[in-house]
């Protein structure tokens, strides 16, 4: 591939703006969605099943990215970003006319299958059109995306929720994902070598089996009524992942090339971006239920709590990228994993008593964390492999962020249950009351018909809970600082 004639027929900052404004659709779902959510619970019931919403979501996401990374080096990027818009788009109007929990989880499946789509094309495509020199700083207009996302997200839910409705949430990405898609059929120009179509099914259809009883084993785990069922799903979940492995190690074009993990410094990015991913949907999933189910603040409020983790998040990625030019990938991600630490703390000294801001003060850090591991994880990726495998590493490193915010949220979802559960059950409230109670408590109206020694109650159970949560992104936070300091140390470098 002549890759000078490729970039000179180019419109490159149109093309990043059709970039940035498909991965806006994915980035926005996190912080909108979850402003939205005790709404949703509110209005569909279900708080039981409310962690599957973002692992519906999650599961799907992180299950296809890998397939599509892979499509990607075999069709080109443009295809499969345009293939990924339009489902994302189908999932986001059934999103938006769900009338039970059950709809809507289902149609966040479909959701999350698009998403699997944007965000490695949205980095990989960038990775392609721009040298390494430049990469550093464009994927901070990139990081920019969650920065914009954070602002307009948290914003939009609450309006939506408090002046229209939640559905909204959901439909305003039609005329953005349209205009994304324009973008990219009209100014994106790729010259694709002809080369072998064979795809590995069999080894993507082993990982999705694999990561889905994985999921549906965490996330039930708090329900101790069914061993037989743990047991079933831990054999599918081992079975799979060994045939999984076997499968790829033997197959001439294998979902995840195994020789990539033989990288140090790809397989460190790589497992600290699983726990980087189990913290930050540890906030952003659970944030906004403490906002407004324990500090009794309103969706709005609620949202500006988590604006402030994304707006972090591109500050730091655009430092990320000088950084990375002045002294060394290891260095800029151990200053991101010194405020992973800092953020954490934050949360895990937050308490009903304090102010919302000190939640805010958490988010920042959190984002500034991410913003600088994150960046420096996919810069070092892409510069270290060559076009013909950009595509799937780049997927892989997105695929183990999205396979930690999948497991983050089962596992965490899981841990909030069962304290909440054991919670009611310590003090007695009855057979009537249930974790479904919650549904009452998240919305302001029908919280009001509650009798007072209930509210106290159920708020108590939801912040022990959400403080054991945050408890193990405290935890989570110091793995991924011990995970970097393993990194390869540069020339010159003295930490």
């Amino acid at each position: 591939m002549n890759q000078k004639r490729k970039t000179k027929k180019l419109n490159r900052p149109l093309v990043l703006a059709s970039v940035m404004l498909g991965m806006f659709l994915a980035a926005i779902e996190g912080t909108i969605v979850a402003t939205a959510m005790p709404s949703i619970v509110a209005d569909l019931g279900g708080f039981s099943l409310y962690s599957w919403v973002f692992s519906a979501y999650l599961l799907t996401n992180a299950s296809t990215v890998l397939i599509f990374g892979k499509l990607a080096d075999v069709y080109g990027r443009k295809p499969i970003f345009v293939g990924g818009v339009i489902i994302f788009l189908i999932g986001s109007t059934l999103s938006g006319f769900a009338f039970t929990m059950e709809m809507l989880i289902g149609a966040r499946f479909i959701q999350g299958i698009g998403a699997g789509a944007l965000m490695p094309m949205a980095t990989t495509i960038v990775g392609d059109i721009y040298n390494k020199e430049e990469r550093a700083k464009i994927q901070g207009y990139l990081s920019s995306v969650w920065g914009i996302s954070a602002v307009s997200g948290p914003l939009l839910g609450g309006l939506f929720v408090d002046v229209l409705h939640w559905h909204y949430v959901f439909w305003m990405n039609i005329p953005l994902g349209i205009l994304a898609m324009i973008g990219i059929l009209l100014f994106l120009h790729e010259h694709i070598e002809k080369k072998s179509r064979e795809i590995n099914y069999l080894g993507t259809f082993l990982l999705f089996i694999s990561v889905s009883s994985l999921m549906v084993l965490l996330t039930e785990a708090s329900h101790l009524s069914r061993p037989n069922l743990f047991k079933v799903l831990i054999a599918v979940t081992v079975l799979s992942f060994v045939l999984f492995l076997f499968f790829e190690k033997h197959s001439i074009t294998p979902v995840m090339p195994l020789e990539l993990w033989k990288s140090s410094p790809i397989r460190i990015a790589n497992v600290t971006a699983l726990i980087t991913g189990m913290i930050v949907i540890g906030v952003s999933s659970y944030l906004p239920t403490y906002v407004q189910g324990i500090m009794n603040q309103s969706a709005t409020v609620a949202g500006f709590t988590l604006t402030v983790m994304s707006i972090g998040w591109p500050i730091a990625s655009t430092i990320a990228g000088r950084l990375l030019l002045r002294i060394s990938y290891r260095q800029t991600a151990i200053l991101g994993g010194i405020s992973l630490i800092i953020g954490s703390i934050f949360f895990y000294l937050l308490t009903p008593i304090k102010s919302p801001i000190w939640a805010g003060i958490g988010s920042f850090f959190i984002g500034v964390g991410m913003g600088l591991t994150s960046t420096t994880f996919i810069v070092l990726i892409q510069s270290s492999v060559p076009w013909k495998i950009r595509g799937i590493a780049t997927a892989s490193n997105i695929f183990m962020r999205s396979l930690g915010s999948a497991i983050g949220v089962a596992i965490l979802g899981a841990i909030l249950n069962y304290k909440i559960y054991r919670h009611i059950q310590h003090n007695e409230l009855g057979e009537g009351v249930s974790l479904d109670a919650f549904n009452q408590l998240l919305d302001p109206v029908q919280s009001d018909k509650l009798p007072l020694s209930i509210i106290k109650t159920l708020r108590e159970g939801l912040a022990l809970g959400l403080h054991t949560v945050y408890t193990g992104l405290f935890l989570l936070a110091l793995l991924s600082f011990f995970l970097i300091l393993f990194m390869k140390k540069e020339k010159n470098e003295s930490i």
